[in-house]
């Protein structure tokens, strides 16, 4: 029998939701590299990216108020699925109980989609997550590796531009594995775009 797409996974008390296998990274610590899901899930890369029918459908099958915050984060980069995203977002608002919602981003969603996204974003969801990964510009290119030459810019104007909006809260994240001076350097730039810095531990 053919194997169920992972279209959502349990994290702990969270359910994380994996919209899409695309992205304009390539990160030198990016769990994809070294296995096929996340946290004991089932394989994560997507014979197809799911309709919104195949996302309610996934999602009509959970309990969504048992779940302490819903993410929107698996294989790939969620706004590369912006109006999928938004759609799913307000589905599950319309559910009575839906906990807090919450995107880790790489922060590259208005350079994928050509235009700010803030607002977008923040309208539906009550925390954004920016990956900073480092906190110079030349760390950050050499770890992230993107695509896009302005991404380091790109990722700064997004973060600050959730902030303005007032709707969300906005943190950004690094690991633990960068060196110290890169975690300060981190902090210093969080503080100048007005976001928090949030230290994770690598998961490998």
């Amino acid at each position: 029998m053919k194997k169920a797409m992972t279209i959502s996974y349990e994290v702990g008390n969270n359910l994380y939701i994996n919209l899409t296998n695309r992205c304009p990274c390539a990160c030198t610590f990016c769990i994809r590299n070294n296995a096929d899901g996340a946290y004991g899930s089932d394989p994560l890369w997507l014979e197809h990216e799911p309709s919104m029918e195949e996302i309610k459908a996934d999602l009509g099958r959970r309990d969504i108020a048992s779940y302490d915050e819903i993410v929107f984060c698996g294989y790939g980069e969620p706004t590369e699925r912006l109006d999928v995203l938004v759609e799913t977002a307000e589905y599950l608002r319309s559910m009575e109980g839906c906990p807090e919602l919450r995107i880790n981003t790489n922060g590259l969603g208005d350079l994928v989609n050509g235009r700010s996204v803030a607002e977008d974003l923040c309208s539906v969801l009550d925390t954004v997550s920016v990956s900073l990964n480092a906190g110079t510009k030349d760390e950050y290119m050499k770890v992230t590796r993107p695509k896009f030459k302005e991404a380091w810019e790109a990722m700064q104007k997004f973060t600050a531009d959730c902030v303005k909006t007032g709707k969300a809260k906005v943190m950004m994240s690094v690991v633990d594995v960068i060196p110290e001076e890169q975690i300060e350097a981190s902090r210093k730039v969080c503080e100048s775009l007005g976001a928090t810095l949030r230290v994770r531990t690598y998961d490998e």
